[in-house]
């Protein structure tokens, strides 16, 4: 079958291009029953090339801003400086054009602003900052002045009083979104369906002519039983299609729960973008979302990343003289704090949203390639629906001929013909499996919602798909592996090494060891840090900031030191925030004897390299002699092996006393190291177990020492002493050759940055033909994540930035998470296949049945309204009970799916020919031989004997979803009562068969059975079950099983004597 499937069905889960989307919908051509249900989970590709459209105007707009915005700033600062000019009325004229701009930005706004105290137009607000207007900014007073006007402080910021009249009157922080479809809109979409609007119309010409030929009721019989069919199939198609819609939009819910950090009253404190509002003053550090348009008010080089407005990737440098914020950049280096001045539909950001939230998702590998299984079974089923058509018409036609009545034609001759129509249609409603694709789409559905409730939030959902078959996870350490609850547990100083009480709430360092030295030391902790320690409402102190600054700062203030007291005392001139290419931070403070000092802290090797000098007991600066640094570098290792993450912290002070320079990168001092314990996580020993024993090797990629990294990865189980453990600058210097020999033996990469994770990712996916998943946490993990077949971002400890670029969000940051995601994507493979299996033979044996009948009996057995029933058995409610089979844990004992596998495997062959061949040999020997066998006599012995074949066809159906439930194993009965969607599946079809038999035989064409007869029937389905067990013991493709590259989930199959 693979090899049918045109290659424009096979297309790449990532960085696929608009032509090769566009090349599998050609593909499908017209046989497609219903457009507008099999593509309601496509991309549209009109509204992408919209939205792009509109990204290339935003761009070329804030380019010619920018422009205006230079000039402007060239004229202030080319003006003569210092003078007044007088106007007219004898005021200066710089307070009579503030005054005239304070009145224009007032200009239409509602009077319940102004009493609120508003003094600004939320429209021209939004004006200053999208055209880069720093002319009238300057005529307001800056910052200040704007947020005056809003009736704001810049220290205490938005009173939660007066939110909702924010909202009122500037607008909320919300985008205009597609309103969700009612479920009539799924009815009427499902309706849509071509062979159902062909079916309806023969139904109703049907009554017509059955009226008028047969009377009433009797005329009206056959298409009442059609249209009740069709009704049927559509609003259970509906049903399922709106829960489905339903799941999603949750999920989509939960991938648009972004908080940031804002000052409200005065208090620090995190909220939802979406309950921002203009005059919040936000926090902004690494890795953050713009989340509206703003003016900045302070911070340290605070780099924006303006790639997703303007397209270009060059980062820009916001400062005093270029404050303007867009919502919708990125943080890419730095911290600051900004008032809020636009939001929601008001900023160029929302507009853009609004069209590229209406592009859609891209459509995962399997739901296209299905798409293209579908194209072909449909083709097929096409030349068989017209064949038998025209068979049936050849064969009436003949014998109209031989009776001599070709020229006598009468209302029942148009009806029989009619029939024949309705019956050819309703094959090809039978044999394009229109369910195919939405059977991935829902099965991920049902694995997405499953997963979420598991702390895994899956934004794309491709990436549930190719989870399945990672044969690589890139994992962090810190967070993942381990707990991130950090504490300092060791330290040493002034030449010894001491351990760390943190159980008595207060910590205190050598007595002979100075007040000087412990100065130095909490200078150290309390300015060079990018967190805060702050107070709520109740006055209870928290740290905002990361686990390891946190720890620290902790530890600093078991020291006894204040935060607030040692920041009163000196003032930052500047910061270079850690970031993970640097592994370092630091700050240059004026101190209060006036003296400009620099505190460096970060990874122990690289900080020690910078110091010349260190402290002794007394508090006095000492050289480092060689033997020194060696002993030091002795402590950094023993830290290490106790699986310790060890920090330098190290200060130097600048002789000249220029506040204006440059934070040194040499000549330091070193104050400690101290060595901070992260505990492994309870658990992933047993997940990375897991991992090994599904043919997925775990790497973990940690910017640590690499004793320290080798130390916690035997502790998970991932690191022996068979295995490579490389640093990440060794490793980058490597030719493309050696990595390739070194990547399969690799288990630990330390002091790795992120080009080096990126080029490990690059590397393992483009030479090796691995399928890669990598987590990451970090602005600057962006790329490896994005390169990596499967990102996962970090839920807790992970950036916005991380998140925007991740295909999963594992909410716990624990990796027993990831292990699940994997779990769960080699399910929906499975699921998919075993319905495709039960599919396909449904469709066989419903093509064949009724085409071999029709050509030699001249009559189909299966009636149009009976079809319809078995097409609903087989598509929508087949796809409900196969493939929302939840996980087992036989799944992680087998390798991963390979690329370049076949999807409809040797085995699903062997199934599907001989539960085909069984049910036609049954129901053919019954359509002919039927009625001696059975004993059947009188009138109504082909009625009986054709319901009888149709009971016995839905029968087999029955069993054969039992039997799909395993492609391999022959305990099929496995979890098979823990599935209640199952159960209550079949329960439902074989209620309503009993109804359409015994009750609705008017309508669709049956008679009452005996009890006999029922029995025969359930028997005669039943038998397939033994014959699967046969099945399942004939060898197959025997290289494949010598490969164990089965990729069902379960264990192989043992020979016939170990079965014995």
């Amino acid at each position: 079958m693979d090899k049918l499937i045109p290659k424009e069905f096979d297309l790449l889960h990532k960085d696929r291009s608009e032509e090769a989307q566009r090349l599998w919908r050609k593909a499908v051509g017209k046989l497609v029953k219903n457009r507008r249900r099999r593509f309601r989970y496509a991309a549209d590709l009109e509204k992408r090339s919209e939205a792009k459209d509109q990204m290339r105007k935003l761009g070329d707009n804030i380019r010619v801003c920018f422009v205006a915005y230079t000039a402007a700033l060239r004229f202030i600062h080319g003006g003569v400086h210092g003078i007044k000019i007088p106007a007219e009325d004898g005021t200066n004229s710089s307070e009579s054009l503030e005054e005239d701009t304070g009145v224009e930005i007032q200009n239409g706004l509602p009077e319940e602003a102004r009493l609120a105290g508003f003094n600004v137009h939320p429209d021209k607000i939004a004006t200053i900052v999208a055209s880069y207007d720093i002319k009238t900014l300057r005529k307001l007073k800056g910052v200040e002045g704007l947020a005056n006007r809003l009736n704001v402080t810049l220290d205490k910021g938005v009173d939660s009083n007066d939110v909702d009249i924010r909202k009122n009157v500037y607008g909320p922080n919300r985008y205009t979104e597609k309103p969700p479809k009612s479920f009539l809109t799924f009815v009427w979409e499902a309706l849509q369906d071509l062979t159902l609007i062909i079916l309806i119309v023969c139904a109703v010409v049907s009554i017509g002519v059955g009226v008028a030929t047969e009377g009433l009721p009797k005329g009206m019989y056959d298409g009442v039983g059609i249209l009740l069919s069709i009704c049927l199939v559509v609003m259970v198609t509906a049903i399922s299609d709106y829960k489905q819609s339903l799941q999603f939009k949750e999920l989509d819910k939960e991938k648009k729960k972004v908080f940031i950090q804002v000052i409200r009253e005065g208090f620090r404190q995190k909220i939802s973008i979406y309950d921002l509002v203009v005059g919040d003053v936000v926090h902004l550090s690494i890795g953050d979302l713009v989340p509206a348009d703003g003016i900045f008010i302070s911070g340290h080089n605070l780099l924006i990343d303006q790639s997703s407005l303007t397209g270009e990737s060059v980062p820009i440098n916001i400062y005093e003289e270029r404050p303007f914020l867009l919502a919708g950049s990125k943080v890419q280096d730095g911290s600051g704090k900004m008032l809020v001045t636009t939001v929601g539909m008001r900023t160029e950001w929302g507009k853009l949203m609004e069209t590229l939230s209406e592009g859609g998702e891209d459509e995962t590998p399997l739901q296209v390639k299905l798409n293209g299984v579908a194209t072909v079974i449909g083709k097929i089923g096409l030349v068989f629906a017209l064949t038998t058509f025209i068979v049936l018409t050849v064969r009436f036609l003949v014998e109209k001929k031989l009776r001599h009545e070709f020229t006598k034609w009468s209302s029942h001759d148009a009806l029989q013909l009619l029939n024949y129509f309705a019956t050819a249609v309703t094959i090809i409603v039978v044999a394009v499996p229109e369910g195919l694709p939405l059977a991935v789409t829902l099965s991920l559905a049902f694995a997405m919602k499953k997963l979420m409730n598991d702390k895994a939030l899956v934004r794309r959902l491709s990436a549930c798909e190719t989870m399945g078959s990672a044969t690589c996870i890139c994992t962090d350490k810190t967070g993942t592996l381990t707990t991130n609850h950090m504490v300092v547990s060791k330290i040493w100083i002034c030449g010894r090494a001491k351990e760390v009480d943190n159980s008595g709430g207060k910590d205190t360092l050598d007595s002979d060891i100075s007040e000087n030295v412990l100065n130095f030391l909490l200078q150290a902790i309390f300015n060079n840090t990018g967190s805060e320690v702050v107070k709520n409402k109740d006055g209870k102190s928290s740290i905002m900031g990361t686990p390891t600054e946190t720890a620290i700062l902790e530890y600093g203030m078991l020291l006894g030191g204040d935060f607030d007291e040692q920041r009163r005392q000196c003032q930052l001139l500047k910061v270079e925030p850690f970031n993970s290419e640097k592994k370092t931070m630091s700050v240059l403070v004026d101190l209060p004897d006036d003296k400009v000092r620099a505190f460096c802290k970060g990874a122990s090797e690289i900080i020690l390299k910078m110091c010349d000098n260190g402290i002794n007991a007394d508090g006095e600066t000492v050289p480092l002699s060689s033997e020194q640094i060696n002993n030091i570098m002795d402590v950094i290792n023993d830290f290490s092996c106790e699986a310790l993450r060890t920090l330098c912290l190290a200060f130097k002070d600048i002789d000249d006393g220029s506040k204006a320079n440059k934070i040194p990168s040499s000549g330091y001092t070193l104050i400690a190291v101290v060595g901070i314990k992260d505990p492994v996580r309870p658990g992933v020993k047993e997940a990375v177990k897991t991992c090994f024993a599904a043919g997925i090797t775990v790497r973990m990629v940690t910017g640590d020492n690499i004793n320290t990294a080798k130390a916690i990865a035997k502790e998970c189980g991932i690191f022996t002493d068979f295995d490579l453990a490389v640093e990440g600058p060794d490793f980058r210097n490597k030719t493309s050759e050696e990595m390739s020999q070194d990547i399969p033996k690799l288990k630990v990469m330390a002091r790795s940055s992120p080009t080096d994770k990126h080029i490990l990712v690059r590397t393992s996916r483009s030479i090796l033909k691995e399928v890669v998943a990598v987590t990451g946490d970090g602005t600057n993990d962006a790329p490896a994540l994005h390169e990596a077949d499967i990102g996962l971002a970090m839920g807790i400890s992970g950036t916005e930035v991380a998140k925007e670029s991740a295909d999963v969000i594992v909410l716990d940051d624990n990796f027993a998470t990831i292990v699940n995601v994997a779990k769960w994507g080699r399910s929906v493979y499975i699921n998919i296949q075993k319905f495709v299996q039960f599919q396909l033979t449904v469709n066989i044996v419903a093509l064949m049945i009724n085409f071999v009948s029709a050509c030699i009996s001249g009559s189909a057995p299966l009636t149009a309204v009976q079809l319809l029933w078995v097409n609903l058995i087989m598509d929508t409610l087949g796809a409900l009970a196969l493939a929302t089979e939840p996980p087992n844990d036989e799944l992680m004992k087998r390798p991963p799916v390979l690329r370049t596998e076949n999807f409809i495997t040797v085995n699903m062959w062997r199934n599907i020919i001989g539960h085909s061949i069984y049910q036609l040999a049954v129901l053919l020997v019954l359509n002919f031989l039927g009625k001696q066998i059975l004993g059947l006599q009188g009138s109504d012995a082909t009625a009986v004997l054709n319901t009888f074949i149709f009971n016995t066809f839905v029968f087999c159906q029955v069993f054969n979803e039992i039997n799909s439930r395993d492609i391999e194993k022959i305990n099929i009965f496995s979890g098979l009562f823990g599935n209640w969607i199952f159960l209550g599946i079949i329960a439902c079809t074989v209620a309503f068969q009993v109804i359409i038999v015994e009750f609705l035989g008017t309508f669709a064409g049956t008679v009452p059975l005996n009890w006999q007869l029922w029995l025969t029937s359930v028997l005669l389905g039943a038998v397939s079950m033994p014959i699967a067990v046969i099945l399942k013991c004939i060898p197959v493709d025997r290289k494949t099983a010598m490969a164990t590259r089965q990729h069902d989930g379960y264990d192989p199959l043992p020979s016939s004597p170990d079965i014995a």
